[in-house]
């Protein structure tokens, strides 16, 4: 939608109807991701593309019908669909695609969507493309992240479906990713029947990962399955090697300090970006650091290290002139305790404390508790933490002989809770 958005916005505030199609699903090889739209203006222009010119006829065709007055609907194109086989989707995917109207009447709240999205403000937008109820299909919900002047805005038909989805919408808008999601039909979480198509309008959220040793690989490789924007950095050339990271967005070779702070002037570090220290060399670590811990705000700065390690690492930011406040954001050693062992193990265990830390969650055993399974606020730092994402009671017994930094003590067996993305 973001690329045909100044088009369909200078039609919605000159009064028109515009006819949009929007994929809201793919399958296999589709063409086009999920998000991208195609518009049919009031003078039957066509603007965008959903396919790369596989099934642009039939979606016209549909958004002028919908224009004539018919319902918005969803539609199905791909090779098992003898109507879009034969308008030409022969890449082997398979494309869903919403077409409904697009009017001052049908999205009031475009033009404040708009404005979010010019100003860099993270904004999502909820719409039921299915459901058994043919009169709630194409209503809408406008959610913002807690905190927003409005937090939300619209309705799809009910504050049970409200609550649902706008929970879920900030689970997607804080990752930056676009899905279309299954409830029943009053927003129940297990039921089937309603549909609901969420387009985030953010950046992904950015993991640095300094240290480009086999621990970094692993940790870029889930740090992207969780959605976020990866960087690898070292100041190494033989070691920072796209090769060597495949799953990283970019690999940098240069001193991660002075690329941190590069960033941070150029305004690409936010209160989202997840810092992973992992090369445990101070001559790496501390000048980084420094940078780090003097951020007004990011989501996570994580260190590798054993227990001597950090302590070491703590006396050389101390006499670097960092406060007790400011090394009281370092999460050292580093992850939660799963018993890790292996880079991949490790990586998990440094996600878990991610997610942990980001919607409040205890890293307890979920099997062991009563109540809610879902955080439904980011609550940051639960209350029984100290400053550094470590249980304050925690046995300071170190970690196992021959385990250097996952942040595994063996005093300690605590299981995240992955429930909430």
């Amino acid at each position: 939608m973001r690329e045909v958005l100044s088009d369909l916005l200078r039609w919605w505030q000159a009064g028109e109807r515009v006819g949009v199609g929007t994929v809201v699903a793919t399958f296999r090889s589709a063409p086009r991701p999920a998000g991208a739209a195609m518009l049919v203006g009031p003078g039957g222009e066509a603007v965008g593309s959903v396919s790369g010119g596989c099934v642009e006829g039939a979606v016209y065709e549909s958004a002028q019908e919908v224009l004539q007055g018919a319902r918005p609907a969803l539609r199905r194109y791909g090779v098992s669909d003898n109507e879009a086989y034969a308008v030409g989707l022969t890449c082997g995917g398979i494309l869903d695609i919403f077409v409904e109207e697009v009017s001052r009447q049908t999205f009031p709240e475009l033009g404040e969507v708009a404005e979010d999205i010019e100003a860099g403000r993270p904004v999502a937008v909820a719409t039921v493309v299915e459901h058994p109820d043919p009169e709630h299909i194409g209503r809408r919900l406008v959610v913002r992240p807690e905190g927003a002047a409005v937090e939300r805005k619209g309705t799809l038909g009910s504050s049970r479906s409200d609550d649902a989805v706008a929970d879920d919408a900030r689970g997607l808008l804080a990752t930056g990713r676009t899905e279309t999601l299954t409830y029943g039909p009053d927003g129940e979480r297990r039921g089937e029947g309603m549909r609901v198509f969420v387009s985030s309008f953010a950046p992904a959220p950015r993991m640095l990962v300094f240290g480009a040793i086999d621990f970094a690989a692993a940790v870029a490789h889930v740090g992207k399955f969780l959605g976020y924007q990866v960087t690898v950095c070292d100041a190494r050339p033989v070691f920072a090697t796209a090769t060597r990271f495949p799953s990283a967005d970019e690999v940098v070779v240069t001193w991660p300090h002075r690329y941190l702070a590069e960033e941070v002037e150029a305004g690409r570090i936010d209160e989202r970006t997840v810092i992973c220290v992992l090369t445990h060399d101070p001559k790496f670590d501390v000048p980084l650091l420094e940078v780090a811990l003097r951020l007004p705000a990011v989501a996570y700065i994580g260190a590798m290290g054993s227990r001597r390690t950090h302590a070491d690492r703590l006396d050389r930011l101390r006499a670097a002139g960092l406060g007790e406040q400011e090394l009281a954001r370092l999460s050292s050693p580093i992850g939660l305790d799963l018993g890790a062992r292996t880079p991949e193990e490790t990586a998990v265990s440094i996600a878990a404390e991610i997610i942990a830390l980001q919607w409040g969650g205890r890293g307890d055993r979920l099997a062991a508790l009563d109540g809610p399974i879902h955080h439904h606020d980011g609550a940051g730092i639960p209350a029984n933490h100290d400053g550094a994402g470590t249980p304050a009671n925690e046995d300071d017994a170190g970690t196992p002989a021959n385990h250097d930094g996952p942040g595994t003590p063996a005093s300690r067996h605590v299981a995240p809770s992955l429930t909430k993305e």
